[in-house]
């Protein structure tokens, strides 16, 4: 019996282990952290709205995940963006305000990205999914792969990494090597997410909406870069959640929580100092999402390549993931998108 290894337990990987299950097929996913999800990661916290520390929005555009929302039963909302908004181009002028023109809405999914993370391990044995093996050696053979993580040895006939490709080629080694051409692209295809650092405010009131403001702010100044309400579902448990400037990956979290809570006194009051929590989430920091570059590179760059979705190792290695989608790259629809089209290819593979 052929058998078939997923390298990450995220988006693409899940919803790829879904798809082969609804086949007949079980497939093993082996996933470096503790935790499955990747860059979905939502603090569920009692009494608090669930933050997003990763992936968060989709649109109307998103089809292929909006159709597996509509599968798994999971609701979406729209993204609050009611009452004014502050925008602050530079440190010498005072914050603008304005009303956001009319555009297409984006939702988030009620409960937080990672309930789909949730309904989708459901679906699966638990015993199919291992956590905590960051693998470090790949091998093979005659039709036979053997991976290597620190204490534990696997082997498949069929292996797909949903890795982003730049963590595949700098932190997993390959025998025989991978080809040169994928080695230098993948060196230089942008992580989705890699360099963020996203920051999450919780309220016991939501003080904004009472005084007309729609919590987004836009600064080319900063710390915060975004801003947005995230307040959840039942808009019962309030939040503000943003993106912070990467430059402050080597702050502390106390320092960069200063930094926050100032700058959102310069447009709220001292009314936002009245916070609840506070958590951010350096993405730097996290070893299977981000490598450093060493250059310059462009969002998105080579995101969506055809050279990730040709044929390795006699057709028996596969390259998925978000980055590699032929379809919106480097979103949580690009990471659907890349799990259905590798299970039409693990499909054929059985035929």
């Amino acid at each position: 019996m052929k058998n078939v290894i997923i390298l990450g337990a995220g988006l693409t990987g899940l919803t790829l282990a879904y798809q082969l299950k609804k086949a007949g097929i079980a497939a093993t996913l082996i996933e470096a952290r503790n935790r499955s999800g990747g860059r979905i990661h939502t603090l569920c916290n009692e009494g608090e709205a669930p933050l997003e520390m990763g992936a968060t929005w989709l649109g109307e555009k998103h089809e292929s995940l909006r159709a597996l929302l509509n599968e798994l039963e999971l609701p979406v909302f729209e993204q609050y963006l009611q009452g004014y908004t502050f925008y602050e181009p530079i440190s010498t002028s005072p914050p603008q305000v304005f009303l956001l023109p009319d555009q297409a809405p984006n939702y988030r999914i009620a409960d937080g990205s990672s309930a789909l993370i949730t309904k989708l391990l459901s679906q699966l044995d638990p015993a199919q999914v291992i956590l905590g093996q960051r693998i470090q050696k790949v091998e093979y053979q005659d039709g036979v792969f053997v991976l290597e993580s620190a204490d534990r040895r696997f082997s498949c006939n069929l292996l797909i990494s949903t890795i982003p490709p730049k963590i595949l080629v700098e932190r997993l080694e390959f025998t025989p090597k991978l080809p040169p051409e994928l080695v230098q692209k993948a060196q230089h295809t942008h992580t989705w997410m890699g360099e963020s650092i996203k920051v999450a405010i919780t309220y016991p009131r939501a003080f904004w909406r009472e005084k007309n403001y729609s919590g987004s702010v836009f600064s080319n100044v900063g710390p915060i870069s975004e801003l947005y309400d995230h307040s959840n579902v039942e808009q019962s448990l309030f939040a503000l959640k943003g993106f912070m400037s990467a430059a402050l990956h080597g702050a502390t979290q106390e320092q960069r929580k200063a930094l926050a809570i100032d700058q959102l006194a310069k447009y709220f009051g001292e009314v936002a100092r009245a916070y609840t929590t506070y958590f951010d989430c350096v993405w730097q920091h996290e070893p299977d999402t981000f490598a450093p570059y060493g250059g310059y590179i462009l969002p998105h760059q080579h995101n969506g390549d055809p050279i990730f979705r040709a044929n390795y190792f006699e057709g028996n290695f596969i390259i998925a993931g978000t980055e590699t989608a032929s379809v919106f790259p480097g979103y949580m629809d690009g990471a659907v998108v890349s799990g259905m089209e590798s299970a039409a290819r693990v499909r054929n593979f059985f035929i």
